[in-house]
């Protein structure tokens, strides 16, 4: 590691000033720690939000939940009104990496951070989520801009995000061995304004598939989406899997989701 300055935020308007001057914000710290190491980023000071209790915590709002962004993935893997009302959500938080990043990771870290490959941002997009900052709120289809970009300004950080509950929900990984990020993951949801489809670890960025969208709102069966075709010229092709691999395995991990929401969908 390298020299740099560390403190504790005392307030949001506080980290929004210090984040405006330059400070990188410390959530749970799994990402960026690891960078830091790597000198993959090198800030010169680090502001932890750790202190911040009230951007901890679940709560009912009409139709929704809100999850503050401080909300460990362990809490949000294992809290009643999440297992009762957004399932899906409860199986992906449950799903990152190994216990220690779940006991630490954050909902807003990983949100803002929008590593391509992340979990979090799939969910987000397909129930058509809301991100609550310190000076706006921001639909989810205007919030993800590509490669670890996202609509936030300088001095702007997300408190929470509000997650309607879906009628019909689920979440299918397949998962690099090692790190457990998504090779890719589909999570899909269906609502009263039809079924959304996005997509993770399969380019620069969580993405919608149109497409696979049409399939389902026409017929919500693994069977719809057989013919549903997949364009891998701009999907991410690694080490771990090429670009067709990774679209064969959107169809395959759709069809999966499909399958546990058609199971968990309410009798």
């Amino acid at each position: 590691m390298y020299q740099f300055d560390y403190a504790r935020a005392e307030s949001v308007d506080q980290a929004a000033q210090r984040l405006s001057d330059g400070a990188q914000l410390l959530a749970g710290g799994q990402t960026l720690l690891a960078s830091m190491k790597q000198r993959l980023t090198q800030p010169e000071a680090l502001l932890d939000l750790g202190d911040l209790s009230d951007l901890v915590g679940i709560s009912e709002e009409g139709t929704s939940l809100v999850i503050g962004a401080m909300t460990r993935h362990q809490q949000v893997a294992t809290d009643q009104r999440v297992l009762h009302k957004l399932p899906a959500l409860a199986h992906l938080a449950g799903g990152i990496g190994d216990k220690q990043v779940r006991a630490m990771g954050t909902l807003g870290g990983s949100v803002a951070n929008n590593d391509p490959a992340a979990c979090y941002p799939s969910a987000v997009l397909a129930l058509n989520a809301t991100v609550i900052t310190n000076r706006r709120e921001i639909a989810a289809d205007d919030f993800f801009q590509g490669l670890y970009a996202t609509a936030l300004e300088p001095d702007e950080l997300i408190t929470a995000v509000r997650f309607p509950v879906a009628t019909r929900a689920a979440y299918a990984k397949f998962k690099q061995p090692a790190s457990r990020y998504a090779l890719v993951g589909v999570f899909v949801a269906q609502t009263a304004q039809g079924v959304r489809v996005a997509i993770t670890g399969a380019g620069n960025g969580v993405f919608r598939h149109q497409g696979l969208e049409a399939a389902l709102d026409s017929q919500f069966s693994p069977e719809a989406i057989a013919h549903v075709d997949i364009d891998d010229s701009e999907l991410s092709g690694d080490l771990h899997a090429s670009a067709a691999y990774r679209g064969h395995l959107i169809k395959i991990q759709t069809q999966r989701a499909v399958i546990t929401a058609i199971g968990n969908a309410p009798t």
